[in-house]
C-alpha cells in the first residue's frame, strides 16, 4: 500500500531511510538535523498500540513510515477493550505507548487524566466529516486522528417492505402488514434496556442529554433528559412496552437471528449485524431511523481514531505519522476494507459510499447524528438511564413519568 501523503509544513524536510525495525521501547527521541534549522530530521522510534483488526493496516504504512523517515515503529497488539484502561494506568509510568487505537467517548477519562496530548492537524481538520473532529475535541483542542464513524440506522428487508417508512407509527404498521412474527426489532436487556438503541427516539422528542456551549460541545451543567419531551418519551416507552412491540427479553443476538430469518421487516442495529443478514440472502436496505416525536430522531456517533500520549518523547513523529499516514486516503480506505465503518476522512468517505449502498445509507443517518458525549458526567447517566428504560418498558415500578423524574433527579445529584 503506498501512502499518499500530505506533508505538515511545520514538520519541515524529513531526511533518513532506513528498514522497518520492530524494537521494545515506548518511545524514542527526535534528534537535529545538522543541517537547515528549517528542516527537523526525525530519528529514533515510536510505539503504536493496536486491536488485531487493524494491525495488518498499519503494519503497511508504518513500513512506508520508516522507509520514508527512518523512524521505526513498534506495533503492540492489544484487546481494544482493555487499552483505555492500560493506557490510563502505563502513560504516567513512561511505559505506554507514543500511540493508540481508541473510541472517543473514552475522550474525557483520558483527557482528565492527563495523559493524551492534542494532535496537530493544522489545515487537514477541514478534509474529515466534522462529527468526527467534533468527537474527539475536548476544551476546543483535537486530540486524535478520527478514522471511522459508527452509528445504527434501520436495516430493512426489501422484500418484505419495498418502501421506507416515513415515521415511527408509518413503520409498525408496514411491519405488521407484512404478515411477520415482529413488525420491528430492537435487542434490548431485561435489566438495562439500552438507551444506546433507543436514544434516536428519545430525540425526536426534543430531549438529548445534555445541551450544548456555542462551539456543539456539551454542557454538563444543562441536563436536558428530563425535560418535558423527556417525559413524553417516557410514556411513549411504556406503550411501546404494553404493546409487546419492545421487549426486553429479546436481546440483540435474537433481535439478529429473526431479522435474518425473515421474521421482521425492520431493525434497528449498525454495521457489526450486515454480514449476518447479507449471507443469509436478505434484500438489504438502509433506511433513516423514523422519527417517533415529530423532531429529529438523531442516534449516536462513535468516532474511533487515533490519539497521542502526553508522555510521548518522540511527538514530532508520532504526529507525522497520525496525520500523514494514518490520516491518509489510502489508510482510511484500507481500515474501511476490514472493518466496514464508515471513513472519517471525507475524501475516503466519498470513495466508500460510491462503491457501497449499505455504507452510503449509514452514512447519510450518520451525517444527522450526535457525538455520543465524552464528557466524565455521562458516567452518571448511563448508571441510572437503561434501568430506567427497562422498568419502563416492563411496567414495573409505578408511572413512567414519575421514574423518568426520578431518574433525572438521581443523575442531576451524581453529577453534583
Amino acid at each position: 500500500m503506498k501512502v499518499n501523503k500530505r506533508s505538515v509544513v511545520a514538520l519541515g524536510a524529513i531526511a533518513a531511510v532506513s528498514s522497518l525495525t520492530l524494537v521494545g521501547c515506548a518511545g524514542g527521541s527526535s534528534s537535529d538535523s545538522g543541517g537547515e534549522t528549517t528542516a527537523p530530521e526525525m530519528s529514533g522510534s515510536i510505539t503504536v498500540w493496536v486491536d488485531a483488526d487493524r494491525a495488518g493496516v498499519l503494519e503497511d504504512a508504518a513500513a512506508e513510515f520508516t522507509e520514508e523517515t527512518g523512524v521505526e515503529v513498534e506495533l503492540v497488539q492489544k484487546e481494544f477493550g482493555e487499552i483505555r484502561d492500560q493506557f490510563v494506568q502505563q502513560v504516567p509510568t513512561g511505559e505506554g505507548p507514543d500511540i493508540a487505537v481508541g473510541a472517543h467517548d473514552w475522550l474525557g477519562v483520558l483527557v482528565t487524566n492527563g495523559v493524551v496530548a492534542p494532535v496537530e492537524l493544522g489545515d487537514k481538520s477541514a478534509d474529515f466529516q466534522q462529527v468526527a473532529i467534533d468527537a474527539w475535541a475536548y476544551d476546543g483542542q483535537t486530540y486524535a486522528v478520527p478514522y471511522a464513524i459508527e452509528n445504527i440506522a434501520i436495516l430493512r428487508n426489501a422484500d418484505l417492505v419495498p418502501d421506507a417508512a416515513t415515521d415511527y407509527d408509518d413503520m409498525i404498521a408496514k411491519g405488521q402488514a407484512a404478515g411477520t412474527e415482529y413488525a420491528f426489532l430492537v435487542g434490548l436487556d431485561p435489566e438495562a434496556a439500552d438507551p444506546y438503541h433507543l436514544y434516536p427516539f428519545q430525540t425526536s422528542f426534543g430531549a438529548p442529554v445534555f445541551g450544548t456551549n456555542p462551539d456543539g460541545s456539551y454542557n454538563a451543567e444543562d441536563l436536558e433528559i428530563g425535560n418535558e419531551g423527556g417525559q413524553e418519551f417516557a410514556t411513549w416507552l411504556a406503550a411501546q412496552g404494553a404493546a409487546g412491540i419492545f421487549n426486553t427479553n429479546i436481546t440483540g443476538d435474537l433481535a439478529r437471528e429473526n431479522f435474518v430469518a425473515g421474521e421482521a421487516p425492520f431493525f434497528i442495529t449498525g454495521p457489526w449485524n450486515v454480514p449476518a443478514a447479507e449471507e443469509a440472502g436478505i434484500n438489504l436496505a438502509v433506511d433513516p431511523i423514523p422519527s417517533a416525536g415529530g423532531q429529529d430522531a438523531q442516534p449516536f456517533a462513535g468516532v474511533q481514531g487515533f490519539f497521542l500520549s502526553s508522555e510521548s518523547e518522540n511527538r514530532l513523529a508520532a504526529n507525522e505519522f497520525l496525520v500523514n499516514y494514518i490520516g491518509s486516503e489510502d489508510v482510511q480506505m484500507a481500515l474501511f476494507e476490514v472493518g466496514g465503518r464508515t471513513p472519517a476522512l471525507t475524501a475516503a468517505y466519498d470513495a466508500a459510499v460510491a462503491s457501497s449502498p449499505i455504507t452510503a445509507g449509514f452514512g447519510e443517518v450518520g451525517a444527522n447524528a450526535v457525538p455520543m458525549p465524552s464528557i466524565p458526567e455521562m458516567g452518571s447517566v448511563w448508571q441510572f438511564w437503561g434501568v430506567t428504560e427497562a422498568a419502563i418498558i416492563n411496567g414495573t415500578g409505578g408511572d413512567p413519568v414519575e421514574l423518568w423524574n426520578k431518574m433525572a433527579a438521581d443523575v442531576q445529584t451524581a453529577i453534583e
